[in-house]
């Protein structure tokens, strides 16, 4: 049986729960299209994210790589679509989880300035949608550890030339943190919400070789 690799990351800056780690924990060996779901919680930091990642697509063997990371402020799942070279979390007021602050420095200076994602976006989105769960397509993945980890895990797999296709989707933030005082009016989603788009998604990844080529109608403005 095939293995698709779910990563997801803990509590970092002013999260205190991350739903990428609650929804690939809940996704962690369900069968979806054939394939077992393995979960990986990998470190919110950027020296060690991408290790962390590459160790695991070698002990997992996967066919898909699907990375799951928060994205405040965003009312939907979002799938992305590039993967950019730079990192700059001074911006947002941050640091990753080591106490890492970049303001601009590339992931790799030798690197292309991006990747696009090797999984079939739009129609991951069109399935997200058809399972009830809001969803998009979105072209700025940010320039903190999810968009490093995201650019990290498709430069290794191109540069080895593995035959495995990768994305990335962003969740809200959970209804239990949008009820903070200093979050009141932020956009959120249950965890079980998030599990039945992200399944659907991976579903829809196995079930394309390629993408579709209609476009998808996009509200989204961040």
């Amino acid at each position: 049986m095939s293995q698709v690799l779910v990563t997801g990351f803990g509590p970092y800056g002013l999260t205190p729960i991350n739903p990428a780690q609650l929804t690939a924990e809940a996704l962690d060996g369900r069968v979806i299209a054939g394939a077992t779901v393995v979960s990986r919680i990998v470190p919110n930091a950027f020296v060690t994210s991408i290790a962390a990642a590459q160790q695991a697509i070698a002990e997992v063997g996967p066919e898909l790589v699907i990375m799951l990371g928060e994205y405040p402020g965003r009312s939907m799942l979002t799938v992305e679509r590039l993967a950019q070279n730079i990192n700059d979390c001074g911006r947002y007021g941050l640091a990753d989880d080591a106490g890492t602050v970049l303001a601009g420095e590339p992931t790799d200076p030798a690197g292309p300035v991006a990747y696009h994602a090797t999984v079939p976006v739009r129609a991951m989105v069109l399935a997200m949608r058809r399972a009830g769960v809001p969803a998009d397509v979105s072209d700025a993945a940010g320039t903190f550890v999810c968009n490093h980890l995201m650019y990290g895990v498709l430069h290794h797999l191109a540069r080895k030339s593995l035959p495995i296709r990768a994305g990335w989707i962003h969740l809200p933030c959970l209804p239990s943190v949008a009820a903070l005082d200093r979050n009141l009016g932020v956009p959120s989603m249950s965890v079980e919400t998030a599990v039945a788009g992200v399944t659907a998604g991976i579903e829809a990844a196995l079930g394309h070789a390629a993408d579709i080529s209609e476009p998808v109608p996009s509200r989204l403005q961040i």
